[in-house]
């Protein structure tokens, strides 16, 4: 079966099987392919060549026409040039690629025409639609000098452009004294893109200059230009007026489909006159577009019901006129019904039809493989060519014509049957023509009764079959070629009895069941089993290990076999029809039997919420299933946006059993936006939830729920601050909410209030100057919307805020530490310290400040810089703000530490002992005096004048200078080996031994002196 070019629909087959006469059927490339491999079939085209312009100034002088054709065997191509055939091998400027015809050094003279592919092989040969080749060039226009143009002014005037020789079509501009200032087309000016002229209505002093021709061409866009020059207006009074019409209804008949159909109308008048448009015979198309003023009707989509009469009209203050056209409209054939590929019979007649449409009426003709049709032969590949004189088109078939012998595909075929079944007997070869057929069981023939019946397409059928039809059968076919015989042989088998147990069960969710199918049948027979589920195969793999199969097949000494199906964890969807379907060669049997699942209910119908009020909702919902468990119970759930999810509610009655259908949803919260489902429960267990309803919100009601947490305190002098934790959207109950606050002094009687608008808000601060810090106030804070006041808190003393501190600290002190660091003491107030401390030299704006955080009565002051004096004042500070300053006190920080490490550092180890020696440290004039030196060993402190280091491990020491200014420089680091008890020396030369006792001396003093000046 193959696909052909433009088939439509074709001749209907009769009942005689393939290879007496069959209609090809259009098919997927795929399938078609397939066919290809194994059957002969004549050329179709796959591509046809298209139209094509070829630019002379090209600088490939190739041109490539294009086809290709599938087939079985595979084509072979030729070309026609206007009906002749194209000689390759005499003519070296042709050549072949495949189907592709490749013109070399293409000339217009020789190669202009019309083009056809004809594709052949041993079916047939079929042509390809013409297509036509042209030549694209620009000539230069001629060099004849144009003369000059003179006009009076007001009057109209046409340049004329005169193009020079051109293929294809050109566009036409003009421009007005210098590139890229081209004329703009308006009501005044005018360009026919049929002439080329320019066209100016009402000539003015602005239009006088040098005007250029630019015709480019649209294939090869190539320009070339002519200069004409308009040099002189005539002042001459005008006395008439000046009328020159241009109209063109472009290359009248118009016949393309889906292209623009332009109507160009101009007039040269004076003054310049309105233009309108109408058409004769009914309305303008909704389409159709005006252009250029007005002067250009332009019609989209040309279709045949835009035929008709147009008028133009062109109407000024000095009157007017009127122009009228009529278009026509022609169309390219289009097919209605097609021809398709056939076999036939020899002898048998053929009807073929080919109908299309167009305008003008197309003709046809008739082509077999490429020519006109002779009686020499009927097959082959036949076009039907319907053409007008806008174009052809074609459709194509195969035309075979079949003779051959009887011949069956498969023999002998064995066929079982059962005891009391029909049974058939097909008898179907392949032959033409039509060949006759005869049956006989064994030596006799088979003649026909109430119970044998010989069909039609001669399928011998026998009525409730019996033992005693067993036997061979015999079908012969014959035609004038010659004769087939197909021998079937029958067995009658006793037919299958299947029992499927239990035929209905109950079960629970999660319990388990199994049905078992067991099936008799004759042993000589093997019999398959498939279980279905509501009447559709039961795919175990795909339901999670629910599903196991267990089948017992029959030996050959046992009639039955079983096949069960085991049920694991049930779950609701499993429930429905089973089907046990058993088959064998002879016949199939099919056993159901009805699995019911009781499991938690489904969830309810929809929740409607009947009535509304500030606390209560009054719902409605229909029953779900209750999945083989009565319901009991209904729950009804709510859920808020301020709510955690879905919250059940109170419900009167309560509880909701389960033959109603309605309930009141209580102890709502006023003026909250809800949303209510329902919940059904049952002997198993509880269902999925309802679609929820449509969110409604409860009625306003006055607030109910007075703030929490009030409390105060902070603030500046003379302020009254109250805070409160704020109440939530879920219980302001309405619109308009907000907070009243209620105060008064202790041993007053009259309480003050304030609206606080904001519902978000959480303070208020009160300000009076004639209260003293810390007055005691008696404090409630309430809450109001716009149906009213709701209930205040418990009554809470708050005390106003303190005032700031009055008095600076007193009994400041700082002490030097280090070069570094300044210690500051002093009495503590009441409230919080703050330590400010700047040089000599700076601006107290210029300083730095710290503060404390508790109680603290001393603070220490680090990253200063040493030998420097510095000045320093404490102030106390609280939430009211900050009191006054101490009187600055002076202290100088300490000197510098020893810049210069100890020097020459050398050391003697005996077994785990070592001894160190090295250079002492001199102080500079501005660093601080030695008063000891620090051994570090691993970044610990050593107290020993011999050092005991444990065995096995390396250590790293290192020695430092001590003074009041801190400690020094590092000294070179010592690497000590303990493991081998052998000395390891470093790079360090000898120097004075000082004794490690009066190192441990020297830093016991400093340890003393830093703790007496602290």
């Amino acid at each position: 079966m193959r696909l052909r070019n433009n088939h439509g629909v074709g001749l209907s087959s009769q009942d005689w099987p393939p290879f007496s006469r069959h209609k090809y059927l259009a098919l997927s490339s795929q399938e078609d392919y397939r066919s290809e491999e194994s059957e002969e079939f004549g050329p179709v085209f796959l591509q046809e060549p298209d139209d094509a312009i070829f630019s002379l100034d090209s600088d490939d002088k190739k041109v490539i026409m294009n086809c290709e054709a599938r087939g079985n065997p595979v084509p072979t191509y030729s070309w026609l040039i206007n009906g002749t055939i194209v000689d390759p091998g005499g003519d070296f400027r042709y050549s072949l690629i495949d189907g592709n015809l490749i013109i070399h050094n293409a000339s217009e003279a020789i190669d202009y025409g019309r083009y056809q592919c004809r594709a052949e092989n041993s079916i047939g040969s079929v042509l390809s639609r013409d297509a036509l080749l042209q030549f694209a060039y620009l000539g230069a226009f001629s060099g004849r000098m144009r003369g000059a143009v003179s006009v009076r002014e007001g009057q109209g005037v046409v340049l004329m452009c005169a193009p020079p020789p051109h293929s294809p079509e050109i566009i036409y501009s003009w421009v007005f004294n210098e590139l890229p200032s081209f004329v703009a087309e308006d009501s005044r000016r005018f360009i026919s893109q049929e002439t080329g002229h320019l066209y100016i209505s009402k000539v003015q002093p602005s239009d006088v200059g040098s005007y250029v021709c630019q015709v480019k061409n649209t294939v090869t866009n190539a320009r070339v230009l002519i200069k004409i020059m308009l040099v002189n207006i005539l002042k001459q009074p005008i006395i008439s007026w000046d009328k020159m019409t241009y109209c063109n209804f472009k290359k009248l008949p118009y016949y393309l489909f889906n292209y623009f159909f332009l109507i160009y109308i101009f007039y040269v008048l004076s003054p310049v006159p309105t233009i309108t448009w109408r058409k004769m015979s009914g309305n303008i198309p909704k389409k159709a577009r005006l252009r250029k003023s007005q002067a250009v009707l332009e019609i989209p989509n040309i279709q045949l019901e835009d035929s008709g009469s147009y008028e133009c009209k062109a109407e000024n203050t000095r009157g007017g006129t009127a122009f009228r056209g009529h278009l026509q409209v022609y169309t390219l054939p289009q097919w209605i019904s097609m021809i398709n590929d056939t076999q036939l019979d020899s002898g048998e007649q053929l009807r073929w039809e080919c109908r299309a449409t167009g305008k003008p009426r197309p003709t046809y003709r008739w082509l077999r493989n490429g020519e006109p049709l002779n009686s020499q032969t009927d097959s082959g590949m036949y076009q039907c060519i319907a053409e007008n004189k806008y174009g052809a088109i074609y459709s194509s078939a195969e035309l075979k014509i079949l003779a051959s012998a009887p011949m069956f595909s498969t023999n002998p075929v064995r066929l079982i049957a059962t005891v009391g079944k029909d049974v058939s007997l097909e008898c179907r070869p392949r032959a033409s023509p039509k060949p006759r057929i005869s049956w006989r069981k064994s030596d006799r023939r088979v003649q026909p009764s109430r119970r044998i019946m010989l069909l039609r397409n001669n399928t011998l059928r026998i009525i409730n079959s019996s033992r005693s039809d067993e036997g061979s059968y015999v079908c012969r076919a014959e035609n004038q070629f010659g004769s087939a015989e197909l021998t079937t042989m029958l067995l009658v088998k006793e037919p299958m009895r299947v029992e499927l147990n239990p035929v209905r069960v109950e079960v629970t969710v999660g319990e388990s069941v199994v049905l078992s199918c067991k099936v008799t049948h004759d042993p000589s027979l093997d019999v398959s089993f498939l279980w279905l589920l509501n009447n559709q195969p039961l795919n175990t793999q795909q339901e999670g290990g629910h599903f196991e199969y267990i089948q017992t097949v029959s030996g050959f000494t046992t009639d039955s076999s079983t096949a069960d199906l085991m049920i694991r964890s049930i779950l609701l969807k499993h429930a429905g029809k089973y089907g046990c379907h058993a088959q064998t060669s002879a016949d199939s049997v099919l056993a159901e039997a009805e699995l019911l699942v009781r499991g938690p209910p489904g969830p309810p119908g929809v929740v409607i919420v009947e009535e509304i009020t500030d606390t209560t909702a009054t719902l409605s919902w229909s029953h779900g299933v209750d999945n083989h468990s009565p319901i009991t119970t209904y729950n009804v759930q709510a859920r808020s946006p301020v709510s955690l999810g879905w919250q059940t509610v109170k419900t009167d009655p309560e509880p909701v059993t389960g033959n109603m259908e309605s309930a009141m949803a209580v102890e709502l919260n006023p003026w909250v936006e809800y949303e209510f489902r329902v919940v059904a429960t049952n002997g198993i267990g509880t269902g999925d939830p309802s679609t929820p309803s449509r969110a409604v919100r409860t009625k306003e009601a006055v607030p109910s729920v007075a703030p929490a947490n009030v409390r105060g305190g902070n603030g500046r002098r003379h302020e009254l601050v109250i805070s409160w934790e704020p109440i939530s959207e879920e219980f302001q109950n309405g619109e308009g909410f907000g907070y009243i606050v209620a105060f008064r002094a202790n041993g007053t009687r009259g309480w003050k209030e304030k609206m606080v608008t904001s519902a978000d808000s959480t303070t208020y601060k009160y300000r009076d100057e004639t209260f003293p810090p810390l007055t005691p106030f008696e404090v409630r804070v309430g809450v109001y919307n716009n149906k009213g006041d709701g209930p205040f808190s418990e009554v809470v003393t708050v005390f106003s805020a303190e005032g700031e501190p009055r008095e600076p600290p007193s009994e400041v002190q700082a002490f030097a530490i280090s070069s570094s660091e300044i210690k500051v003491i002093w009495n503590r107030l009441s409230c919080w310290e703050q330590v400010s401390f700047w040089k000599d030299m700076e601006q107290e704006e210029m300083g730095k400040k710290k503060r404390t955080t508790g109680n603290e009565t001393t603070l220490l002051l680090t990253g200063l810089e040493g030998n420097t004096q510095y000045l320093i004042s404490v102030k106390g500070f609280n939430s009211a703000g900050q009191g006054p300053a101490s009187s600055p006190i002076k202290i100088s920080t300490k000197k510098n530490a020893p810049s210069l490490p100890p020097g020459n550092l050398m050391w003697i180890q005996e077994g785990n002992n070592v001894s160190l020696s090295w250079d002492p440290v001199k102080a500079r004039d501005n660093e601080s005096e030695v008063i000891g030196y620090k051994v570090s060993i691993a970044h610990k402190y050593c107290g020993s004048v011999v050092l005991t280091l444990p065995e096995g491990g390396t250590y790293i020491i290192e020695v430092r200078a001590v003074s009041e200014g801190g400690e020094g420089a590092a000294s070179a680091q010592v690497r000590v080996l303990t493991s081998s008890g052998k000395r390891w020396l470093g790079s360090h030369s000898l120097g004075v031994c000082i004794n490690l006792l009066l190192v441990f001396i020297f830093l016991l003093i400093y340890i003393f002196l830093k703790v007496l000046i602290i």
